[in-house]
């Protein structure tokens, strides 16, 4: 496939700028009326979910997920564990030539992830198979949902990996965040999550998710300069308004430029952090219309639960 245009964040990131993919990419979500979700790989339906609604707008999803998920990536060798090089132009460039993945026109960022809040990876890491329930009703979820079952802590391959990650030379797992899931789900590297977990570490991660387009950023760095300038209008008309002619009023008058410069510069720092990042926020994962709507995802959820009647 066509590479994508990359840009640089330095050693730990890279935005890659995906052109000529039009439609739906292999790997992408599909919606249907009733909070109905399904997450599809080429023909394979992987996940369903489907909203509950309660004492929340948005309480909680339930999820049910199948077999046959296919991981974006090839299969990483012993021997490039020990001499990576640079992991996340290495997953780049398996992500651009991926025959089943997420990639589709869009901006997208793939970084190291580090800042993952302790609940993330030791409270909502959904260890259960097939099926689990995202409580999205305290305020968003930020979990992490496994795409095949996890293998036990003693099996072969995971306590192959144990030792890598006691060594931090463990191959980083591939997060995709989600936006449908308010979440991220795995599309690399189940068993060496497994076996970071099991040492009492946080598996090292790459995350991929999208950002927004240029034409998109642009627009909201115009809005918010528009409103950089009109405060600070108002800084400079609250200044020249301060009184003068006596000694006091003139006291009064430093103090209040002063005061009005520490404002001054608090806000084009603002302006300036606001700017900086607008290129790289998350964007929304779209999705697409399920075909057949509702009927033939309760067709399959039903299959689903004929299989797994436990659920």
């Amino acid at each position: 496939m066509k590479r994508a245009r990359r840009e640089l964040l330095g050693p730990g990131g890279l935005v890659l700028q995906v052109r000529d993919r039009h439609g739906p990419p292999p790997l992408r979500f599909e919606t249907a009326a009733g909070g109905r979700l399904l997450l599809r790989q080429g023909g394979r339906p992987l996940l369903l979910g489907r909203e509950e609604q309660g004492g929340c707008a948005r309480e909680s999803l339930f999820v049910h997920r199948l077999d046959g998920f296919r991981s974006p990536l090839p299969r990483i060798r012993w021997e490039l564990m020990r001499n990576p090089g640079n992991w996340v132009h290495q997953y780049a460039r398996w992500l651009e030539e991926a025959g089943e993945g997420p990639l589709h026109d869009a901006r997208w960022n793939l970084r190291e992830w580090h800042d993952f809040p302790a609940y993330v990876w030791w409270g909502d890491f959904m260890r259960e198979w097939p099926a689990c329930r995202l409580d999205w009703c305290a305020g968003g979820w930020e979990g992490v949902v496994p795409l095949r079952p996890l293998s036990a802590t003693d099996a072969p391959r995971v306590k192959a990996y144990r030792g890598p990650a006691r060594e931090d030379t463990l191959a980083p797992v591939l997060l995709w965040r989600v936006t449908p899931l308010d979440g991220w789900v795995i599309l690399d590297g189940h068993d060496r999550a497994v076996a970071a977990l099991a040492e009492g570490r946080t598996p090292p991660c790459l995350v991929l998710r999208r950002v927004p387009d240029d034409e998109t950023w642009r627009r909201t760095a115009d809005e918010v300069t528009e409103a950089h300038e009109h405060r600070m209008e108002h800084l400079t008309r609250d200044r020249a308004d301060t009184g003068t002619g006596t000694d006091t009023a003139t006291d009064t008058q430093t103090e209040a430029e002063t005061e009005t410069d520490r404002r001054r510069a608090a806000l084009e720092r603002a302006y300036a952090d606001t700017l900086s990042t607008l290129p790289y926020d998350g964007a929304p994962t779209p999705t697409w219309p399920l075909p057949g709507g509702a009927p033939a995802w309760d067709d399959l959820a039903a299959r689903a639960m004929f299989e797994c009647p436990r659920d």
